[in-house]
């Protein structure tokens, strides 16, 4: 993911569970401590360091030390409704399953929807990322979801 950062650009890309962030052609090493509810404690190159991240859909809000910065993906997939953890599609809200349309085994296309949640009175459908095979579904129509919860996963 590309990501503008004021007049600046960060590359930030998943390293098994944590990440790989570019800025200005130096790699930092970016390591999840824990993230919860909107607070995530990451080990930036070394410092701890805790955010508060929060999101439109569009755009997200992360603050650290009193400062906010917006960060607005400007390459790959749309931000938003479409969340990938280490092979896995994240819930991107709390919500509730409408429906579930596919089931492990089957082969998808990209832009397809796997499962639909409601989430504020809104629908949102998650889709596939890319052309591939369900390995696991972990929710079933009905099901309470938390933000960042793992849905489905997809094999390579």
């Amino acid at each position: 993911m590309k990501t503008t950062f004021g007049t600046q650009t960060i590359e930030i890309n998943p390293s098994g569970d944590n990440f790989i962030a570019v800025l200005d052609g130096k790699t930092i090493p970016v390591q999840v401590l824990r993230a919860e509810n909107g607070k995530m404690d990451l080990l930036i190159d070394g410092q701890r360091v805790t955010a508060y991240v929060s999101s439109d859909l569009a755009k997200r809000w992360v603050t650290v030390d009193g400062q906010t910065i917006v960060l607005t993906k400007t390459s790959g997939a749309k931000l938003g409704v479409r969340h990938e953890h280490a092979g896995g599609l994240t819930a991107p809200m709390p919500g509730q399953v409408r429906s579930v349309s596919v089931g492990a085994s089957d082969v998808v296309k990209k832009g397809q929807t796997l499962l639909t949640l409601e989430a504020m009175k809104m629908e949102i459908r998650i889709q596939a990322l890319r052309d591939g095979k369900v390995k696991s579904v972990f929710v079933s129509q009905g099901q309470t979801v938390e933000r960042e919860q793992i849905l489905i996963e997809m094999e390579d």
